[in-house]
């Protein structure tokens, strides 16, 4: 049989089992196989590493875009020199999605501009290419979300949706108040994943003030109560990115 025929066969039986990677890469393993001499479970290893490779970058590829982050924030771009209130140590365990695992959740608290949404975004896209699946949503965003699934009579299922999600980032708790219906939906939410799935709460309100956001403090205290018993509470401190770096561009000017 010629090596054409056997590379049509072999790349027909890669089309069958849905091994697109094997069929693109293996002449080149052939090659490198022949000129180092590997044996055959070495050969068949390294082929097999590729596929399963090529299949986890494509989950995790997909797990970014499902998650709907406004735009791509990584630890790679954190100024830890700037960073306040948070020792990098403790963000770089976070990291590690551990906490996912445990059904853990985090609370970034700290004053606007500080880096709270850059922290969560980052984890949340270190959790996504991890592969686990994971969801950002400005609060405020969310709460019109479920109030549009109420009347709409599809809450359920929405839900649902949000109950398999692995991680919840839920940005900017505290910018717009609730009235009563929006703050029992974000709760229910929340209490529904809580010890089963992992939420991320990037806020600049202190604990005491998120009655504010939820109207009633009975609610708020046991959503508190749920949050903060398996909680990585991290609390940014120092002034506003944004107004040091007008500062900096006046003083240059």
């Amino acid at each position: 049989m010629s090596d054409f025929l056997h590379q049509a066969i072999i790349k027909e039986y890669c089309k069958s089992l849905r091994t697109p990677r094997i069929s693109a890469e293996y002449p080149r393993f052939v090659r490198e196989a022949t000129e180092n001499g590997w044996s055959y479970e070495e050969f068949l290893q390294r082929l097999l590493e590729e596929e399963l490779n090529a299949r986890q970058d494509s989950v995790a590829q997909r797990r970014l875009k499902e998650a709907k982050f406004p735009e791509i924030k990584t630890l790679d771009q954190v100024d830890w020199e700037e960073l306040r209130g948070v020792s990098r140590p403790a963000i770089q365990q976070l990291a590690t999605c551990g906490y996912i695992d445990a059904g853990e959740d985090i609370i970034l608290a700290g004053p606007i501009g500080t880096g709270k949404t850059m922290l969560s975004i980052a984890l949340g896209v270190e959790a996504a290419r991890r592969r686990y699946r994971v969801a950002f949503c400005r609060a405020a965003e969310l709460v019109r979300e479920l109030r549009e699934a109420t009347t709409e009579h599809r809450l359920g299922r929405l839900q649902r949706r949000y109950q398999k999600v692995d991680l919840l980032v839920l940005d900017e708790l505290g910018f717009v108040p609730f009235d009563k219906q929006g703050g029992e939906l974000l709760f229910n939410l929340l209490s529904d994943r809580y010890e089963r799935k992992s939420t991320i709460v990037s806020t600049n309100l202190s604990f005491g003030e998120w009655v504010q956001v939820f109207g009633c403090e009975k609610l708020t205290t046991a959503l508190l109560d749920r949050l903060v018993h398996h909680a990585h509470i991290l609390t940014t401190k120092g002034e506003s990115y944004r107004t040091k770096r007008a500062r900096k561009m006046t003083t240059k000017g």
